[in-house]
């Protein structure tokens, strides 16, 4: 029965082809910010809708989420769909493929939900490169009916068990005490110097972090016009680490050197908390070997194991997915010569051949990864199990 279903599978996602290459490519084409991802949103559901899903839109209370369900078998599949874009680079991280394929693996196993006992959703998730759209979703109970999860990310190297780093986004914003800054320097606090005083602590502590631990960070103000101490003054930093635990000793370590500043200056200071704290990913075994199997049946040749470890892909909210149900977030190699993601070089990739035929395979390997879940007595068991039986 396998085979027959995986034929009938390749022969749906040949015939969508077309629809799904024009899906990406429209997609990359009108970049959209987090939570701003309307006309992506619409072009994905116009087309789902079409082909007889069933459309709930604003889920989550979030105007761009979505889900699309096809089917009403035990075995709940939830594919992941991003849609949202990067500022100025547009779709860098290739989010109009993953989007993309998605729905072509959604559209391959329609046919086949009733013999498989399988529901199909697409779960359309906003604001993956800032927002956590996936940790407010699961947070909302979106995931509650979801017995496993999937998606495929471009990148330049393919992976099945694909490693992510935890991370959360923070913003220090500084205040103090504006003056001219000729006449009287004296009688200002300079809120930019409270910001450099963070920057250099924090470049000081690099020499001591952790293995995995790393900081970057932006000034996102540093006043207005150089004759007037600066009375406000903001910067922002990406903070990760290997695991949560990890993350949270190096959050309170980045606090100490936002303090530093505030101390050293005379400012006061806030921290505000960007995004939802992304976790790192933790992919599901029996899924991960699965999906290689059907990548390397398709002629795709992913990492070894042993290479998948010493590679990581950033961080992303679909970690917060696989720490709360079994789930995978392989990566799906593109031609980009040397880039990387978020290099504009990487976008130009995303919208050529070379990931047209990335977004079909690998929505390909998702459906039949699927099919190698629901037709294995004891990993159905399993997931069904776990409770997430619809």
């Amino acid at each position: 029965m396998g085979t027959d279903l995986k034929i009938s599978t390749r022969s749906t996602l040949e015939r969508y082809s077309d629809a799904l290459l024009d899906l990406s490519h429209s997609i990359h084409a009108e970049p959209e910010l987090a939570f701003e991802e309307h006309r992506s949103v619409e072009k994905i559901t116009s087309l789902l809708a079409r082909e007889g899903f069933k459309l709930d839109r604003g889920v989550a209370d979030l105007d761009t989420a979505f889900v699309a369900t096809f089917g009403d078998g035990e075995l709940v599949l939830g594919l992941c769909a991003e849609y949202d874009a990067l500022p100025e680079v547009g779709h860098a991280c290739g989010h109009n493929v993953i989007a993309a394929a998605s729905v072509g693996a959604a559209l391959a196993l329609r046919d086949i939900a009733d013999r498989l006992g399988v529901t199909v959703k697409v779960i359309g998730t906003p604001a993956e490169e800032v927002g956590g759209g996936k940790v407010l979703m699961l947070e909302r109970g979106v995931f509650d009916d979801i017995s496993f999860s999937m998606m495929v990310h471009p990148a330049p190297y393919e992976s099945c068990a694909a490693k992510s780093l935890a991370i959360t986004d923070l913003e220090v914003h500084y205040k103090g005490k504006p003056s001219h800054a000729a006449a009287a320097p004296h009688l200002g606090i300079n809120a930019a110097d409270a910001v450099t005083v963070a920057q250099i602590s924090i470049s000081l502590l690099r020499q001591h972090l952790e293995p995995g631990q790393m900081v970057t960070g932006i000034v996102t103000n540093g006043g207005t016009v150089p004759n007037v101490i600066p009375a406000r003054a903001s910067a922002m930093f990406d903070v990760r680490a290997e695991n949560l635990e990890s993350l949270q000793r190096l959050e309170n370590r980045i606090r100490d050197c936002f303090q530093a500043g505030a101390l050293a200056t005379g400012c006061t200071h806030e921290v505000e908390q960007v995004s939802p704290i992304y976790a790192e990913l933790t992919p599901d075994p029996w899924l991960a070997d699965a999906y290689r199997r059907a990548a390397t049946e398709l002629g795709r040749r992913p990492l070894s194991p042993e290479q998948e470890q010493r590679e990581k892909i950033g961080s992303t909210d679909m970690g917060n997915v696989t720490r709360v149900l079994p789930a995978i977030h392989p990566t799906i190699a593109i031609d980009c010569g040397d880039a990387v993601n978020h290099q504009q070089e990487f976008a130009t990739a995303c919208a050529s051949a070379s990931a047209d035929r990335a977004l079909l395979e690998g929505a390909l390997a998702m459906a039949w990864t699927t099919i190698a879940t629901a037709t294995d007595s004891q990993q159905r068991a399993r997931l069904l199990a776990r409770g997430g039986a619809a």
